[in-house]
């Protein structure tokens, strides 16, 4: 069976605490302190695998956890970092936080690989808490929590141009003849199952990957006939072959198929409807009518609409060349970057809602800024990133700390102390 959806645990590395201990050595009666430092939590990371094309692996392990730090020894010894746990997935699958559905990271174009639950960072030993006030600290600090989700990854397939159309009007035959791809094929409704992909070659033109969805039918932008399972598969098309039974084969009017389908498009996301469409009127080998050609009635409605008419058959091959470099040409005019969906959730935005105390105070020409809900913040966040940067002014805003250092009277280019950091006030 095709896995395409999958609904898994993930859990990084808690940091290693950090150690109590004291220099006790021959000679050195009263040594300072020397507990190490914790070592950091294990990252959760997704990376893609060009070897893989379903979700098959998630369907049977639905837990992934990551190993957490060492703690610090004696004599300053750092403990241990975790190895970091990589989940390997298909090009194409998106990683929703699964209460709410939002996108957290969309494994496709550039994104290759990306840390979605950070390890947390190990706590630092007694020996940096030693001041001229405190020479025997007895306080060393623990590691950050481990980070946990529920999430669902999705996979979306990636290909240039779909197919789309009722069910048994020949698009699994149109693709078997076009491209390397061999799908089963049978004369019966939804025959077609899972997405195939399959790759067009053709002489003095560019190539193209299409996708032959399942068959739709109405309602399945509501889902009947497990229509969002197969839409879910033409989000990142850059253009639709329609293909409609036109011969009628089953009794049903081709122009009326075609405006049904659409309709689910709209229905299920009207910027996929928006996306260029041409009409490949498959069967004409079938076409037996005296009466007018059903492929000219096609032409004369939608080809004022800008739509194209190709007549082909799936079964003899005629059209179908002319139909394939007019879809090479059309492409060549779209915009040739992967269609990728943009982060929605951002898992370390979840430290802005966690109920944690905080301090500001002013210190001697210094604001001061400390406490658990700071330590946090700063155990997750890198700072040195552009991303990481805008949470952290995302997150002083939010949380009412800025307002907090303003009542408490700090000016444009005074300092700003966070465990160590410093940072000059702006508006």
């Amino acid at each position: 069976m095709f896995a395409d959806r999958a609904k898994i645990y993930i859990r990084s590395g808690k940091g290693g605490d950090g150690h109590v201990s004291f220099r006790r050595e021959l000679y050195v009666p009263n040594g300072g302190p020397d507990g190490g430092d914790g070592g950091r939590g294990g990252d959760v990371i997704f990376e893609i695998d060009e070897g893989l094309n379903t979700l098959a692996d998630y369907r049977h392990r639905r837990k992934y956890v990551a190993k957490d730090g060492e703690q610090g020894g004696k004599r300053r010894c750092h403990g241990k970092n975790a190895e970091d746990i990589i989940l390997k997935v298909p090009e194409g699958t998106i990683i929703k936080e699964a209460e709410s559905d939002k996108i957290i990271a969309d494994m496709s174009g550039d994104n290759r690989r990306q840390v979605i639950l950070k390890g947390g960072k190990g706590g630092l030993g007694n020996q940096h808490f030693a001041a001229s006030t405190m020479q025997i600290p007895k306080y060393a600090q623990p590691g950050q929590p481990a980070q946990e989700l529920w999430v669902k990854l999705e996979l979306k397939v990636i290909a240039d141009v779909g197919l789309i159309g009722f069910p048994n009007v020949g698009k699994s035959t149109l693709l078997s003849r076009v491209t390397n791809a061999n799908p089963k094929i049978a004369n019966y409704h939804f025959t077609t199952i899972n997405p195939n992909l399959g790759v067009v070659d053709i002489d003095g033109a560019d190539g193209f990957v299409i996708a032959d969805i399942p068959g739709l039918i109405e309602g399945a932008s509501e889902g009947v006939g497990l229509g969002h399972e197969f839409l879910r598969h033409i989000e990142r098309t850059k253009m639709m072959i329609h293909v409609v039974d036109a011969a009628s084969t089953e009794g049903r009017d081709p122009i009326d198929d075609i405006y049904k389908i659409n309709a689910e498009l709209k229905a299920y996301n009207e910027d996929i409807a928006k996306r260029p469409q041409v009409i490949a009127a498959n069967k004409i080998d079938a076409i037996y009518s005296e009466d007018e050609d059903p492929v000219e009635r096609i032409r004369k409605e939608f080809e004022p609409q800008g739509i194209k008419v190709f007549a082909i058959s799936g079964v003899s091959g005629e059209g179908i060349r002319e139909l394939l470099y007019y879809v090479s040409e059309q492409l060549k005019t779209l915009d040739q970057e992967t269609i990728v969906f943009e982060q929605e959730y951002f898992p370390e935005e979840e430290l802005i809602h966690i109920d944690l105390p905080y301090t500001v105070e002013k210190e001697d020409d210094m604001y001061v800024v400390e406490g658990p809900k700071i330590e946090k913040m700063l155990g997750y966040t890198n700072l040195d990133s552009e991303k990481g940067f805008a949470f952290f002014q995302k997150f002083l805003k939010d949380t009412g700390i800025l307002d907090e250092l303003e009542n408490a009277g700090i000016q444009e280019g005074d300092t700003v102390r966070m465990y160590g950091l410093q940072f000059d006030y702006y508006k």
